[in-house]
């Protein structure tokens, strides 16, 4: 990979990531309109730990109550202690994309790349988190959450594992459809992203070090690091945006990249030559 094809991609990864607009769905469209060559799924996963560490240093805080409430409560569901009742929230939501992530790992994920699906779930998820966030009320804050409520975005989060429904978009939806603030619904689908992507990511690490390319262990921490300092800065924006803004935005950009992309995938107009020309 070139200097540039990693800072481009970081820099994308950097603003998706935690934006509802699928992060996935974009680095997997970059190569296909674009002269880069297909930076791989080993790549995409290096990028959003990079994305993690940053959510990590924004949220450490809230991190460091979690583990305070564990030690305390000595590892049992309390949820009279917000920090311990975070802890078992968050590991509720988390046991269902292990599950589906294993099944997915399982069958492989080559057939997931391409345009048409892509397409669809931004359009689909778009229109989604456009109505459900008009409709919701914003009262609930995440020490409202039971495990039901947990479980049920943990499911949701499992859509996710198909490119272009947006892991943060697809559990933003679902946490405003069960009443959540827009911030705190922000910050519950970027504290659920930290084990899942963590896990991946330690997958990821494994396999490439025993295949031993150095050149491909290289390029994955320098995308890390790209890809944390646009996330940090992506992380601070949406949060200040929330205060006084809807997801409105990203729901029209949704429904039109949506909508663009299946004009190409079906044959209606070619992105590429119109990008390139």
């Amino acid at each position: 990979m070139t200097e540039m094809q990693i800072i481009l991609l970081s820099l994308l990864q950097g603003i998706t990531e935690f934006l509802p607009v699928s992060s996935s769905g974009h680095l997997i469209l970059f190569s296909k309109f674009t002269s880069f060559p297909d930076q791989g799924q080993a790549m995409d996963v290096a990028m959003h730990i990079g994305s993690i560490v940053a959510v990590m240093i924004y949220f450490a805080p809230t991190l460091w109550e979690i583990i305070k409430g564990v030690f305390k409560c000595k590892f049992l569901p309390n949820f009279k202690n917000e920090g311990c009742q975070l802890f078992y929230l968050l590991l509720w939501a988390t046991l269902p994309i292990v599950f589906a992530g294993a099944a997915l790992k399982y069958f492989g994920t080559d057939w997931l790349r391409n345009t048409k699906l892509i397409g669809w779930n931004i359009l689909i998820y778009g229109i989604l988190l456009w109505l459900i966030d008009s409709a919701s009320l914003t009262a609930r804050k995440i020490r409202n959450l039971e495990f039901k409520d947990a479980f049920l975005i943990g499911l949701a989060q499992c859509l996710a594992l198909l490119p272009g429904t947006s892991r943060s978009g697809i559990t933003i939806t679902m946490c405003r459809f069960l009443g959540m603030e827009r911030r705190e619904a922000a910050k519950f689908s970027m504290l659920l992203s930290i084990p899942a992507i963590l896990a991946a990511g330690l997958l990821t690490g494994y396999l490439l070090w025993q295949e031993g390319n150095m050149g491909q262990i290289a390029d994955a921490f320098n995308v890390m690091g790209y890809s944390f300092i646009f996330s940090i800065m992506a992380i601070y924006i949406l949060m200040q945006w929330l205060k006084k803004w809807s997801f409105l935005p990203f729901a029209i950009y949704r429904i039109l990249l949506g909508a663009i992309l299946l004009a190409e995938a079906y044959g209606i107009y070619d992105i590429k030559t119109l990008w390139q020309g």
